[in-house]
Formats: C-alpha cells, structure tokens, sequence
C-alpha cells in the first residue's frame, strides 16, 4: 500500500506539471533573462521528481513521469478540442481563451518530448548516485541530477520548438540559469520527509 503521504506527493508533482504548462504561455522576464511562465514552478518538478524517486524508487518515479507525461497529453488534447468546439453566443473572454490555450503543435510536441526526455534522465541519476553514495548527500544528488536534466530539458524544448525561427543558444541558456536557481534554492524539499520504509529498495533494482 503507497503510504498517503506519497500519494500527495506524486499529485502536487502532476499538478505543478499541468499548472507549469498552463501559465507558459506568458512570456516573463527575471532579471534580464526571458523564459515562459511556468518555468518557475516547472523547476521545482525537478525536485519534486527526485522526492518521488526517494520515496518510492527508481521504478516508482518512472510510472510517476509516466503520469505526468499522460496527465500533459490529456491537457493538451482536451484544450485543442474545446478551443476547437464553436460557441453559441460570441463573448471577449471566447478569444482570450483561445489565445491562451492554442498551441502551435510543434511547440506542444516539443514541449512533452522535452519533458519526457529530461526526467527519465533525472530519474536515473538520481538513482545511481543514490546507488553508489547511499543515503547521505541527498542535496548533492538532487543537485547532480537537475544540473543535467534541466539542461537536456531546456536544450531539446528550445531546440525542437524554434530551431530555424529563433536564436536557440540564449533561451536555453536563459532557461538554464533560471532552473538551475530555482533547483538551489528547492534543495531543502529532498528533507521534507523521511524515506519510507518500502521505499526504493526494490525499485532501484529494476
């Protein structure tokens, strides 16, 4: 039986999957740097991710991505149908709404490649380091294991999604540093709870 505690974990994870996809379609700007809306709180999934891999193992987080990755197509589908779907009475909001919610394809495409990509790779660094080191350092493998996958992650969303339309090196490196901040200054999550007792053990071999 997954403990309560990890159930809520894994769908503050998918929440803040869904949210970081919603507000992305604002363009923000932090110091100097431009990045989309859900950058910050998509970062922090990261972390989240690598809790997740603590708690329930290598093995658990990967079904947890899957989740994410499903939870992401159905937002996707779902709001490319409804922005499809006429409207009986014309209203202001109709086209905002449209605005919001409509995506070009490849950028949606991008976007859960990047996704999907990134965090399996997150997955399986945090899950070797753990392998080798053990139960100490634990900052140090959320840290290891962000630095690369926030990086994979920047560089295949960016490169996929305006490759030929954009400079590609400044917006993955803007969205790098913004991550990686954001992965630092999350760390103290990895000890926001102890590690279960049925926890990775049989996981992390699989």
């Amino acid at each position: 039986m997954i403990p309560a505690g990890s159930i809520i974990l894994v769908a503050v994870y998918i929440a803040c999957e869904l949210v970081a996809n919603i507000t992305a379609a604002k363009t923000i700007s932090l110091f100097g740097m431009s990045a989309p809306g859900g950058v910050l709180i998509y970062a922090i999934t990261f972390t989240l991710i690598d809790l997740v891999n603590e708690q329930l193992g290598k093995t658990g987080a990967r079904k947890v991505v899957i989740a994410g990755f499903t939870a992401n197509v159905i937002l996707a589908l779902y709001t490319s149908l409804i922005v499809a779907l006429p409207s009986p009475v014309e209203l202001p909001g109709n086209q905002a709404f449209a605005t919001v919610f409509s995506s070009t394809p490849r950028i949606v495409a991008a976007s859960l490649a990047a996704y999907l990509v990134s965090s399996f790779i997150d997955v399986e660094i945090f899950a070797r380091w753990r392998e080798r080191m053990g139960a100490r350092h634990k900052w140090a493998r959320v840290l290891a294991s962000n630095t690369v996958s926030t990086f994979v992650d920047s560089l295949v969303f960016v490169g996929l999604a305006f490759a030929g339309t954009l400079p590609v090196l400044p917006l993955v490196l803007g969205q790098y540093v913004l991550k990686m901040v954001i992965t630092v200054t999350s760390l103290p999550l990895i000890y926001a709870t102890g590690r279960m007792k049925h926890g990775s053990a049989d996981g992390d071999k699989q």
